[in-house]
């Protein structure tokens, strides 16, 4: 299996085989139930849907329990459903369960999550402008500066950097180190920092450039 749902739990530190003390991140990861497969032959590309987490009955719509009710999960809905992408067609069929398991033989994953919302920020936050001088004529120290033209094209182009909303992104840091997989627990450790808040709902896969 190339890829699990799972949630942020937040950082702590571990001693490794060699005494050594290592920052990680805890992730719960599964289980997952399969609810779809997707074929090459049927769709076009292979793909696992899976489901995470548990919801109220009353809080599903109609479509969404009649499509799990083909595997038998509409009586404990999935609080999030996901498609995993995979290189080739699935060997498991709907109905079955993932588990952090399939993870003992990967060494490194990439885990996508969900940046922290910063709200609006002005473009020094955002951006790191340097920003205007603070004397001498300077009336600009926070602002971003010139954005346009007088002459053609007479308008401000594409893509300006300006101020905004800044986070709640999805980003995916690639390459994170497994420290430990504890199958009970259905926990996942991982070296390093993970996107998102505590509780975040994250995506884990096995590391492409690896």
């Amino acid at each position: 299996m190339s890829g699990i749902i799972g949630k942020k739990l937040g950082m702590t530190q571990v001693y490794d085989d060699k005494g050594r003390l290592v920052p990680v991140t805890v992730i719960e990861a599964g289980p997952c139930p399969v609810l779809e497969t997707r074929t090459q032959a049927k769709n076009g590309y292979s793909a696992l849907q899976l489901g995470f987490g548990a919801k109220k009955v009353k809080n599903v719509t109609k479509a969404v329990l009649g499509h799990l009710a083909k595997t038998g999960n509409d009586k404990t809905p999935p609080a999030f459903i996901r498609e995993i992408r995979l290189t080739a067609d699935a060997s498991v069929a709907p109905g079955a369960v993932v588990t952090v398991e399939s993870f003992k033989d990967f060494g490194f994953v990439d885990v996508q999550g969900m940046t922290k919302g910063r709200g609006f920020m002005g473009v020094v936050r955002r951006y790191r402008f340097r920003g205007g001088r603070a004397s001498h004529g300077g009336g600009w120290i926070r602002r971003p500066g010139s954005s346009g033209m007088r002459e053609w094209p007479g308008r401000v182009l594409a893509g300006k950097r300006y101020p905004g909303h800044m986070g709640a992104v999805t980003r995916t840091v690639q390459n994170l180190q497994i420290v430990q997989v504890r199958t009970e627990e259905n926990v996942l450790l991982v070296k390093g920092a993970v996107p998102g808040h505590r509780n975040g709902l994250v995506i884990v896969r096995k590391a492409i450039k690896k």
